[in-house]
């Protein structure tokens, strides 16, 4: 398995893309070799492929916003083709039809089509959750629901360490639920109060997570912490390197 940085984490620094260009020479100094992207300005693929390949960097994951997937997915996949991505992401769906008006069903019509046409051009459609697809349906959760309506080669999860918990869920017990369709996961501590934490510094059972993260195949492993609590983002991304490379990543 190999770590990674998600930069939703320096969103803040990536609003430009002279501050983005930066931002990815900073990940690459800590160490980190692989990135999601996520949350930064707009950018020419192009642009992104040398920025990444001067900086000694891969992105191996995206997030893109549901109006592009949803207007042209084919669209989306060349564009990826250009930096050598493979899995493309959605961020999250609103699942609560009074709060948000959108309807599970709703997200089963619209993204059947962009999973295929993504599959077609040779990428893979990953949902990233958060602690809304605990909530119960029936006798089930949404996420469970989500894995039994699409296939495994339709659909992918990148599994969110701090999310499950937060949905009350066991994030170990999830990786191998979820086995051989967790191929990129985001790693984010739980600390008491609710807060997301540097890894190590929450409470968190890591080693469990490192072993059924293996045992689920899971390819790369990304950093993420959503809000750093006054601290500095790079910061807590050096520090969670150096938690993960501590036990042997």
């Amino acid at each position: 398995m190999e770590i990674g940085a998600q930069l939703y984490t320096l969103r803040d620094f990536c609003k430009t893309t002279e501050a983005f260009a930066e931002t990815l020479r900073r990940v690459a100094d800590i160490g980190y070799k692989t990135v999601q992207v996520s949350g930064t300005c707009a950018y020419d693929p192009a642009w992104l492929k040398e920025r990444l390949t001067e900086n000694g960097l891969r992105c191996v994951l995206t997030h893109i916003p549901r109006e592009e997937l949803l207007a042209d997915a084919a669209a989306v996949a060349a564009r990826h083709d250009v930096f050598d991505c493979r899995y493309v992401g959605l961020g999250c769906f609103p699942l609560d039809e009074e709060k948000d008006g959108c309807r599970y069903a709703d997200f089963l019509e619209q993204y059947r089509l962009v999973a295929k046409t993504l599959r077609e051009h040779g990428k893979y459609f990953m949902y990233h959750n958060h602690d809304a697809e605990f909530r119960r349906v029936g006798n089930t959760v949404y996420l469970e629901k989500m894995a039994e309506d699409f296939l495994p080669t339709e659909m992918g999860f990148t599994l969110d360490t701090f999310w499950v918990q937060a949905g009350g869920g066991d994030p170990a017990a999830w990786l191998s639920r979820l086995s051989d369709r967790v191929p990129c996961i985001h790693l984010k501590d739980f600390a008491y109060g609710r807060k997301m934490a540097v890894l190590g510094e929450g409470n968190l059972n890591f080693d469990r997570i490192f072993e059924k993260a293996r045992d689920a195949h899971v390819r790369y492993m990304l950093v993420e912490q959503d809000d750093c609590n006054g601290e500095d983002p790079f910061a807590c991304l050096k520090r969670s390197y150096a938690y993960l490379r501590s036990r042997g990543f």
